[in-house]
């Protein structure tokens, strides 16, 4: 299964034969294809861990002189960095938490593998919160920690504090649910947590380094995996403004909003405001903005960027068709928007953001293919990475699909739904608009 993801081999696409109807579709998929291969954690990864130091920028870190060094990887890319950075330098172990719908690429029992829950937190999360936390208590003070931290640690790692397991998961749906940012989600998820802000490696006696991807827009180490090695430059008062925001207070538990308002009037310790060790991040939405610009530029398309994108799928789509394509030209994105979750459908903002794409593009002559997809395979609650269509599509009913967030049933049947399986990287999402 590893050479599905290593330089040269395989496709990620998986349907991709099935897709690729007629040229431009065929070509639309290969550029979204290089994005894709272009998010993996190889690519930086290789640049950066050598056998005997960390090469990052034009600092080097050496890794000679420690008793043993181990790795503490936790995400939806854990795996395949953790096998990156042990096939480049020596490892004596550690601990790889990862979703537990994805297929480990580490065998063997050097690492202890954790698959764990993702989006909202269940026990199992709870779980490899309290390993790591043990086994970070259990080092010498000679050895050397290697944090590999990517998208989807702020679930798969969860240590509730002051509130039960069952009311971060209210109030975690209830976030997601909303239509809130990243940021914002994070910023609460960081309130409510015995680890997350830095908390994690407040007590760590060891030195260590942590190397990040990014999944948020602006690659904020304090946002990314809501800043678990980081620190945590938000409040309880920002906190309490998100739930008022988004009109949550009368919906999350009690608990919940009588922790945060303990902490604005100080009686609760804020989340720590500097970091402890050295955070890096190693890999951004950017690299597959370029993979994909370089790839279209090959076909000699007048090639625009619009990055990063975010905000509402509605927003969002009427921002890209300002910058609508002339004849033989493309619009390569990338970013993260947000879906406010009304229906009981499913689907995700990859594919609905497609299906807002092509609503306004029903009453256009000209025939133009549009793609979304999110770099770690899985499109919200569906098992699609996104969608492709162009904008002579089935346009009838898209209202109806998007007013119950059904867009996932949408492709499936009048096709286009794209699929990779888990890509064990994630770097935010990609997509374009191609007019040839």
């Amino acid at each position: 299964m590893f050479s599905t993801y290593t330089k040269g081999k395989g496709m990620i696409i998986q349907n991709f034969r099935q897709l690729a109807l007629d040229r431009n579709k065929k070509l639309a998929l290969e550029i979204v294809e290089r994005g894709l291969e272009a998010s993996l954690p190889n690519n930086s990864l290789e640049k950066i861990v050598k056998s005997s130091y960390l090469k990052i920028g034009r600092k080097r870190l050496s890794l000679r002189g420690y008793g043993r060094i181990h790795v503490v990887a936790i995400g939806k890319s854990a795996d395949l960095m953790t096998r990156v950075v042990d096939s480049r330098t020596r490892l004596h172990g550690g601990i790889v938490v990862m979703p537990s719908n994805t297929c480990s690429l580490i065998a063997g029992k050097k690492f202890s593998v954790l698959q764990s829950s993702h989006p909202v937190p269940t026990a199992k999360s709870i779980a490899a919160a309290r390993k790591i936390v043990g086994f970070l208590k259990s080092l010498d003070k000679t050895d050397l920690v290697i944090f590999l931290i990517s998208g989807g640690a702020s679930s798969l790692v969860a240590l509730p504090d002051g509130i039960s397991l069952k009311d971060k998961q209210r109030v975690t749906c209830l976030l997601l649910k909303s239509g809130a940012s990243i940021r914002d989600v994070n910023c609460v998820r960081k309130h409510l947590s015995k680890v997350k802000g830095g908390k994690l490696v407040e007590s760590l006696r060891c030195s260590a380094v942590s190397l990040v991807m990014s999944d948020v827009i602006g690659d904020d180490l304090s946002v990314i995996a809501s800043g678990i090695t980081y620190c945590d430059q938000s409040t309880f008062s920002d906190a309490k403004k998100i739930l008022l925001k988004y009109d949550r207070k009368n919906l999350v538990p009690k608990s919940v909003w009588k922790r945060i308002v303990l902490g604005t009037k100080g009686a609760i310790p804020e989340t720590p405001k500097k970091p402890k060790i050295k955070n890096y991040v190693v890999s951004t939405n950017r690299a597959c903005i370029y993979a994909m610009e370089k790839h279209a530029k090959k076909f000699g398309l007048d090639t625009k960027t619009v990055w990063p994108l975010e905000g509402d799928v509605k927003s969002a789509a009427s921002k890209l068709l300002r910058h609508f394509p002339s004849q033989n030209s493309c619009i390569v994105f990338g970013g993260e928007t947000t879906v406010t979750v009304r229906g009981k459908g499913r689907g995700g903002r990859n594919q609905e953001l497609v299906l807002n794409l092509v609503k306004k593009l029903k009453d256009r002559k000209e025939k133009v293919i549009v793609v979304s997809v999110g770099t770690d395979g899985i499109d919200g609650n569906t098992r699609a990475a996104g969608a492709i269509v162009d904008s002579t599509a089935q346009s009838k009913y898209i209202d109806a699909y998007l007013n119950q967030n059904n867009s996932y049933c949408y492709f499936k049947k009048y096709g286009g739904a794209i699929f990779t399986g888990p890509t064990h990287t994630n770097l935010m999402d990609i997509g374009l608009i191609l007019r040839k």
